[in-house]
């Protein structure tokens, strides 16, 4: 399966839409998102085309197609308006043997890592890029497609 991992959308639609234009082009099977979809959050300054029902509407049309964990801007109230799942502190997908550990990574991250072997663990939070292995483990920080830090231009991975 081919996956596009993104994080940190922070309600911004045409940040989104770009994201999902590239996911198309590349032919992805499925969307994984690690966190804070809709809200943009109180350290935040307000995103270009927030429009948090855009995010909605866009997203629900693809929910057979997304796995999602919950961020530190999301909400129960977010959770009623999505038709995936997102409320998970995080998730382990398992793909042809491959162990993924999905994670917003404010509570797992590269300096605390979640207990057992995975072949990779996935988070943003951070807003900051990284991809490094430790071990046998990668560790890959989406970064933010909204609020990309220390001059990085916007991030997601394949």
């Amino acid at each position: 399966m081919k996956y596009l991992l993104l994080s940190d959308i922070h309600g911004s639609l045409p940040q989104l839409r770009k994201a999902l234009h590239f996911y198309d082009e590349q032919k992805c099977d499925m969307l994984c998102i690690v966190g804070d979809i809709l809200n943009y959050g109180p350290r935040n300054y307000i995103p270009e085309g927030i429009d948090a029902q855009g995010i909605v509407n866009l997203l629900n049309e693809r929910a057979d197609h997304i796995v999602a964990v919950r961020g530190n801007c999301d909400s129960e109230v977010d959770q009623m308006l999505l038709d995936f799942p997102m409320m998970s502190d995080y998730l382990l997908l398992v793909d042809e043997g491959k162990k993924l550990f999905l994670t917003h990574g404010h509570i797992y991250n590269k300096d605390h890592q979640p207990k057992g072997r995975f072949d990779a663990v996935i988070y943003g939070h951070t807003h900051l890029w990284e991809l490094s292995r430790q071990e046998n483990t990668v560790i890959c920080n989406t970064g933010s497609i909204t609020f990309p830090k220390n001059g990085n231009v916007p991030t997601l991975c394949i």
